[in-house]
């Protein structure tokens, strides 16, 4: 039977065990979040210590996401999603525990949602990588929009469940609940026959120098950059509501937990329409024109929710939101993974997380702060009128623009190879330990009329060899003769030079060629490679 366009992905075998175990999670983590808000509001009543509980949720992601896309990318990823799950287990498991034996306190609880948010942390971009593996190109988008329908499934159902359970037996057994869902997670790795990776003869990378290739990455790459703004826009208005959200039901809505968890119920009912419309919409709008309409739409929702004074037009409001949410964050992070190739696409996606946890974290403080100054219902309209500028504003971050050339890529000229027996026989043994430097240079000799498509080029060649690695880069015209360039660029060590050409996407190598195309005295002269070195002093000299 064929499936419809929403669930095309779940055709994929790995994908669909690894989409429902993240279902089972997110149901437990969502029955834990509805009872930790709800916990706090009896606690420590107060409208920022109530918003603490999300900032605990988000900081640690904030803190620890670098690193963990750094470790996704360069250690075995099932063993690592095997260690963070298992960490969230145990921190869930001593939530439990506290709490069924009356030992609980608000900043107890604040320091295990900060446990459990550390786990979601380390396990983020190995998850995120780990599913985009799981499919074809094709079914990237939609990809991750499931997730975020599964997560939305579940934030329909969980909450509303959550509610019940803590009306009925008290906050223990959902917090039980969640710890008992990341067995299911485990399972799943555990029974994953990951293929074994393709053995590299580079030596294996380290988390510094890692963690230092894929900000040089992100930072040379325009449509991870404009993903990466156009989500920390949305997120830092749209966060007012998560911050609010358990005194809004409790004190302006008048309502109990069982309509919390509801409202957050339909808040998930909306992300599951989302999800099932995003097909439809991607056909017919741009991706960054739908980041726009759904952040619009998530604006109408807080400012409705702002007026609301009775369960009706709250649950529209949270409908609204819910789809808003779900298609803005949904098309940005896609947007971002396409733009990212597999060596590096966990470190990338940890980068675009720290850039809206970061928004999520200080968002959270604000709003959670002017809440205690002026009233709910202001601070959300304000939210709601400040989000809708911005959003307007944002349509300047093109993330519509492709990574990749159209058709059949130009191959980029042949070139040397650098291996240590081309190399001076007196580097030769030492040069794989190098820890220097290694400048390398190219030469060109252009006609005067090319000048300016020499130069335009030459940018883009800038963010290609920044993507490859290059820390510092050059370009300079000899004053003694116009016509002469010289390209020059610098990498952290040898080892990052053997990487430079696996790096290289076939959009790169397409503009590599072209810049050597403009090269007009015969073949271009060969790459240039210089070992840095540490001059010796002289005793007694000036230092």
């Amino acid at each position: 039977m064929r499936l419809p366009a929403a669930l095309a992905p779940l055709r994929h075998a790995l994908f669909r065990s690894l989409w429902l175990a993240n279902v089972t999670v997110s149901l437990g983590v969502w029955m834990q979040s509805t009872t930790a808000g709800w916990m706090m509001t009896s606690l420590s009543p107060n409208a920022l210590m109530v918003s603490l509980v999300q900032a605990a949720t988000v900081l640690p992601v904030f803190l620890f996401v670098l690193p963990a896309g750094a470790l996704a990318d360069i250690v075995n990823r099932k063993r690592l999603l095997l260690s963070t799950q298992s960490w969230m287990l145990l921190s869930a498991a001593t939530l439990t525990g506290l709490t069924f034996f009356h030992h609980m306190t608000a900043w107890t609880l604040l320091a295990l949602i900060f446990s459990l948010g550390t786990g979601i942390a380390m396990n983020g971009p190995a998850w995120g990588t780990v599913m985009v593996e799981a499919v074809p190109r094709a079914d990237l988008v939609q990809a991750v929009a499931l997730n975020g329908v599964g997560f939305n499934i579940a934030r329909a159902v969980g909450p509303a469940l959550g509610g019940l359970l803590l009306l009925a037996a008290g906050p223990s057994l959902t917090f039980g609940l969640n710890a008992i869902s990341y067995l299911a997670v485990i399972g799943v790795l555990i029974g994953w026959k990951r293929p074994a990776p393709v053995p590299s003869a580079n030596p294996p990378e380290h988390l510094l120098g890692a963690m230092k290739s894929g900000l040089r990455f992100v930072r040379h790459t325009p449509t991870v950059l404009a993903a990466m703004a156009r989500a920390a826009i949305y997120f830092v208005s749209c966060s007012a509501l998560w911050a609010t959200l358990p005194l809004v039901v409790r004190q302006q809505l008048g309502l109990g937990a069982g309509s919390f968890g509801m409202l957050l119920g339909l808040m998930g009912v909306g992300g599951v329409t989302a999800g099932l419309l995003l097909p439809n919409a991607r056909a017919r709008f741009k991706r960054g024109q739908i980041v726009f309409y759904a952040s619009l739409l998530s604006c109408a929702g807080m400012g409705l929710m702002s007026i609301s004074r009775h369960w009706a037009p709250a649950a529209l409001a949270m409908l609204m939101f819910g789809v808003g949410w779900v298609m803005a964050s949904s098309v940005a992070q896609a947007s971002a993974q396409m733009a990212s190739p597999a060596w590096v696409r966990s470190r990338a996606l940890s980068v675009y997380q720290l850039s809206f946890n970061c928004a999520l974290v200080i968002g959270t403080f604000f709003w959670g702060w002017l809440a205690t100054q002026v009233s709910l219902s202001i601070t959300l309209g304000t939210a709601a009128c400040v989000g809708a500028v911005t959003a307007v504003a944002a349509r300047l971050c093109d993330i519509d623009s492709q990574e990749g050339i159209a058709g059949k890529p130009v191959p980029a000229p042949e070139m040397p190879k650098a291996e240590p027996e081309g190399v001076s026989p007196a580097l030769a043994p030492v040069i794989k330990t190098a820890r220097g430097r290694v400048m390398e240079s190219q030469h060109y000799r252009i006609n005067p009329q090319d000048k300016d498509r020499f130069l335009h080029t030459m940018a883009e060649l800038r963010d290609v060899r920044g993507r490859g690695g290059a820390v510092l880069w050059h370009l300079g015209e000899d004053v003694s003769d116009p016509d002469h360039w010289v390209e020059l660029w610098w990498v952290e060590n040898w080892t990052d030079h053997l990487r430079e050409d696996s790096r290289h996407s076939d959009a790169d190598r397409e503009v590599l060629a072209r810049a050597l195309a403009f090269h007009n005295d015969g073949a271009p002269p060969p790459t240039r490679r210089f070992l840095a070195v540490t001059p010796h002093r002289a005793h007694g000299m000036l230092r």
